[in-house]
């Protein structure tokens, strides 16, 4: 178990993620992590912990000391995260469960995405400030390993103290600032923001809708 705590630790580092907000996200007290790292207390990670982690960093659970994501007849599982990401001014991410899990056809997702099963997840859409690219009660599928370095022109879910908001980002010239704007021009926009200063929870790449 030493070996994925120091896996942990390295990734942490390489993402420049405090001990103390990982442990927040996950909605433990501050010295969670940093006591699961430093002294290996608890001696294996919670399931939903390291779920929530592995789908954060974009690594498979395995990485974590956790089972590799299975394929059913041949479908991929994504998790439903019991939270919703607001298209409005913010939602609050108090629990970030997996509620229920939704089966992608193997082929047709890696003709979506490269990206590994273990850092996808879905959450529903909550406002119109989206609107009309994204509704209330849309649920989109979120890469969690495309930010940071990654970061381009595009929708992404956000997170804002204890909020997940839906917008839309456009990088500015010369890559340090961006405009995180909603496709309704009713909600406000915000220029000039410093991308190191935001945190981007990961890419929305897909959605589905009710009729």
């Amino acid at each position: 178990m030493e070996h994925v705590r120091e896996e942990l630790d390295r990734l942490l580092r390489k993402g420049n993620y405090g001990y103390a907000a990982i442990s927040r996200m996950l909605g433990r007290n501050p010295s969670y992590i940093q006591q699961f790292i430093k002294r290996g207390s608890p001696r294996t990670l919670d399931s939903e912990d390291r779920r929530i982690l592995a789908s954060f960093l974009g690594v498979d659970e395995q990485v974590l000391g956790g089972p590799a994501n299975t394929e059913v007849d041949g479908l991929i599982e994504i998790p439903v995260l019991d939270v919703e990401a607001s298209a409005g001014f913010g939602a609050i991410a108090s629990s970030e469960n997996a509620q229920t899990r939704f089966g992608f056809d193997e082929r047709w997702l890696r003709g979506l995405t490269s990206a590994k099963s273990a850092s996808l997840s879905i959450v529903r859409v909550a406002g119109d400030s989206m609107e009309p690219t994204l509704s209330d009660g849309d649920e989109v599928l979120v890469d969690a390993s495309d930010h940071a370095s990654r970061l381009r022109d595009g929708i992404y879910v956000l997170r804002a103290d204890d909020a997940l908001v839906v917008k839309r980002i456009a990088i500015k010239p010369g890559g340090r600032q961006i405009t995180i704007a909603s496709d309704n021009p009713a909600y406000p926009t915000w220029n000039d923001m410093e991308r190191a200063e935001v945190h981007i929870v990961g890419r929305v790449i897909w959605f589905g809708r009710s009729l």
